[in-house]
């Protein structure tokens, strides 16, 4: 499979001009022998440096870019925080003319973030189907405790080596699945968005993602079999789902409630003592199952008891977040996405809202697809305890100022 990144670029008919970094993405059997002919057709010189985990490194059968220079970061504890972009900072020398990420989620935020910092390419090499964030211009990190979606840069190509990816343990493919089926929610609260605060909404980035996310549901069983053509399916999606992102130039198309109760879990709130190493994208699954049950109890209520909108205080904020967190959560919150909404703009709009739901896949469908496949599905499987769900519904919200439903979920009155 070949993406030329020309094709997502320009004027749209939503009558905004789409900027477009990645030029080329190939998923292909074998592609990793290739690279150096990707990297020369399209212009990346000078210095390079690849970087990659330890786990990676001597992952058997990985063919290793041809690099100037290569780092091997730890990958006990490693994150894409401050303290994994300082390790990978202080290795790459000042003359580097591009960098070549090899690995899943974490190595990728770490070197987007580097490339971004220091002006320079990058390329992506995923070695596993595990995220959709490889063709991002953002990255996804822990800074200062604080979960935040930073300003980074998206890879110039990617190469994305189906046999390597394929070999990758199966959890990481999973991982991927989880992550890309919570893009019904976003995609949902995108539109609910547009419906009460008239939100910019791209029909075409809308469109290639809830396509992309069809397509991934559809290669599900494959994905089980270790069909070839299943992870090429998994691994297209996810870089699409990337693609759209950079298109949108924000993570909204992607990124929902879902993403929010996963954040919040990987930042440690003070208020909530659970921790869980799971994966990215293993929490957003759980969390995706967590917010649909929820908001399909939501849309059930014809005519909800409402009120103003509740602004974000920080009589809420400080004894969930404590010290370290609440003036992080605090300016996040400052101008609060769901602000100025009237218990009647959104009672006019409840039925609209509700009826988003109803073009959903059903809760059954997913439920099925997490049980065939094995993927995580409960807090315990996340090892969370199920007893917080309330509270993380009550909180999440508050990680990103965004408007979901949950956060609209603040101005029912006995909910």
């Amino acid at each position: 499979m070949i993406i030329d990144g020309k094709n997502y670029s320009g004027l749209c008919s939503c009558g905004r001009e789409h900027a477009m970094t990645t030029e080329f993405c190939v998923v292909e059997s074998g592609c990793l022998k290739d690279i150096e002919k990707y990297t020369d057709k399209y212009k990346l010189s000078g210095y390079s440096v690849a970087i990659y985990d330890e786990n990676t490194y001597r992952a058997e059968g990985l063919v290793r870019p041809r690099a100037d220079k290569e780092i091997i970061l730890p990958a006990k504890d490693l994150h894409a925080d401050n303290h994994g972009v300082a390790l990978a900072m202080a290795e790459i020398p000042e003359e580097t003319g591009y960098l070549i990420a090899v690995g899943s989620g974490t190595v990728h935020d770490i070197t987007r973030y580097c490339a971004y910092t220091k002006g320079i390419d990058f390329v992506s090499c995923p070695t596993a189907a595990s995220v959709d964030g490889f063709c991002s211009s953002v990255a996804a990190m822990t800074w200062d405790g604080a979960k935040k979606t930073l300003t980074a840069v998206a890879p110039k190509i990617v190469v994305a080596d189906l046999d390597v990816i394929a070999k990758a343990p199966i959890r990481l493919a999973l991982s991927g699945m989880g992550d890309m089926i919570g893009k019904y929610v976003a995609l949902t609260e995108w539109r609910i968005g547009k419906i009460l605060k008239g939100e910019y909404f791209c029909d075409r980035i809308y469109d290639m993602t809830l396509s992309a996310t069809d397509d991934v549901i559809k290669s599900a069983d494959g994905v089980k079999r270790g069909d070839p053509d299943a992870f090429a399916k998994l691994t297209y999606g996810l870089l699409m789902s990337g693609l759209a992102m950079q298109m949108l130039g924000n993570s909204r198309c992607a990124s929902g409630a879902e993403h929010h109760l996963s954040h919040f879990i990987e930042m440690k709130p003070e208020g909530f003592a659970e921790r869980s190493d799971a994966l990215h994208g293993e929490k957003v699954g759980v969390c995706t199952l967590i917010v649909y049950r929820e908001y399909l109890r939501l849309a059930a209520m014809r005519s909800p008891e409402l009120r103003d909108y509740p602004l974000i205080g920080e009589e809420e904020i400080y004894p969930m977040f404590g010290e370290a967190l609440s003036a992080q959560i605090k300016d996040e919150n400052s101008k609060d996405a769901a602000g100025g909404i009237k218990a009647e703009e959104l009672e006019a709009a409840w039925g609209d809202i509700a009826a988003l739901f109803e073009e959903l896949p059903t809760l059954e469908s997913l439920e099925a697809i997490y049980r065939e496949l094995g993927i995580k599905s409960t807090l315990e499987d996340i090892e969370v305890d199920e007893k917080k769900i309330p509270m993380m519904l009550d909180f999440a919200p508050f990680v990103r100022n965004r408007l979901t439903l949950l956060r609209l979920r603040r101005m029912i009155v006995n909910k």
